[in-house]
């Protein structure tokens, strides 16, 4: 037990004769963990895009709704007639009427025949 422990801490098993198996697997175990090394690297990148995007989008969601409220707010009839009273239109004292157009019905060969 405690040759074998010595050996280890000695690495004999890279000098031996059959060492280049072992080499092999270290070098293995070393790409692997480069390998893994870079692909956490990359998820965590993209995982701070994600996060820089979603904050992007909420900020660009709040100015969409302070935008709107604006416009709600200027599209108001005495926002817009507080606007015409510095060019002088005043808003009619007269409501309008709607006006109705009745479409005139194309009358038929057959009921033209018959009158």
């Amino acid at each position: 037990m405690k040759k074998g422990v010595y050996s280890i801490l000695k690495a004999r098993f890279l000098v031996n004769e059959d060492a280049t198996k072992n080499w092999r697997f270290i070098v293995f175990l070393i790409l692997l963990a480069i390998g893994m090394i870079a692909n956490t690297h990359r998820f965590e990148r993209k995982v701070f895009r994600i996060t820089e995007l979603t904050n992007e989008v909420k900020e660009l969601r709040s100015e969409f709704v302070d935008r709107r409220s604006e416009l709600m707010k200027l599209k108001m009839e005495s926002t817009v007639s507080e606007k015409m009273k510095e060019r002088n239109i005043f808003p009619s004292s007269v409501p309008p009427k709607k006006i109705k157009v009745k479409k005139v019905e194309e009358k038929s060969l057959f009921k033209k025949l018959w009158q």
